[in-house]
């Protein structure tokens, strides 16, 4: 398929599933299923905000999960419609980019061109840190916009967050891609992106690598272990610098299989 409707198919990960009724009874309105989605899902790191402990956790917790098992989570802990919002004990611990598959596959459902996108947030703390965000296809305005389902009441208030989550302005979110051009022009400090205290353009390459990826239907990969990466390999190796350059400029083009290693 062509143009953006090639993101309207599922892929395994955004498929329902099951599901399929229920998601076609939710409302189309990106806003809504934002609001249905932080009903249902909540975040591992952000526990204690939510008067939760690591109790909360599980196996799945920090696992990116195909959006019928999630699902399937969800409503094992609270069978009740996905439109009504669970109390925070009972929603399905997950992560950044469990919101945004869960609402790319929701979009999807509608007949909405949506997709995953890997970079990093400038919204969370003082640098720009490794997050996941959806973008769907506003055919009114023939253009993409980001969603951060992930936004909701509490994050506002914690990190003064103004803007609509439904449509997050350009400013406050650089794709992987985005980022190592600035970092590789200079016009951006790689030790500002990141997670954590893993910083620096090494981290940039592997969010440039997951960014491809996903635009190409691939939602997890070798890629999401980027902590088991030993220090020795956190470095780019000169050779590398031309391929990056390459999908940091056309993130979406055919998935390079052959990828850059750590």
């Amino acid at each position: 398929m062509e143009g953006v409707d090639r993101w309207i198919p599922h892929s395994l990960m955004t498929h329902p599933g099951g599901h399929s009724k229920a998601i076609a009874a939710l409302p189309i309105e990106v806003g809504a299923l934002i609001k249905i989605i932080q009903g249902v899902l909540v975040h591992s790191d952000w526990l204690k905000e939510y008067d939760l402990d690591e109790t909360s956790l599980n196996s799945t917790s920090r696992t990116t999960l195909p959006v019928a098992a999630r699902l399937d989570d969800v409503l094992k802990r609270d069978p009740r419609s996905l439109n009504v919002q669970r109390s925070a004990d009972k929603r399905s611990v997950g992560t950044c980019r469990d919101y945004a598959l869960m609402l790319c596959s929701f979009l999807r459902c509608k007949g909405v061109s949506a997709r995953v996108r890997c970079g990093f947030a400038a919204y969370f703390s003082d640098g720009w840190e490794d997050h996941w965000v959806c973008e769907y296809w506003d055919s009114g305005a023939g253009a993409w916009r980001l969603c951060d389902p992930q936004i909701d009441h509490m994050l506002r208030q914690r990190s003064q967050i103004s803007f609509d989550p439904a449509n997050v302005p350009r400013e406050f979110f650089m794709s992987a891609g985005q980022a190592w051009l600035e970092c590789r022009q200079a016009k951006a400090d790689p030790a500002l992106f990141g997670h954590g205290n893993v910083t620096g353009l090494w981290f940039v390459k592997i969010n440039v690598l997951r960014d491809h990826y996903v635009l190409n239907g691939r939602k997890t990969s070798s890629w999401d272990r980027w902590r088991d990466a030993p220090p020795p390999k956190r470095v780019i190796i000169h050779g590398e610098l031309e391929l990056l350059d390459a999908l940091a400029t056309t993130p979406a083009q055919s998935l390079v299989e052959s990828a850059p290693d750590w």
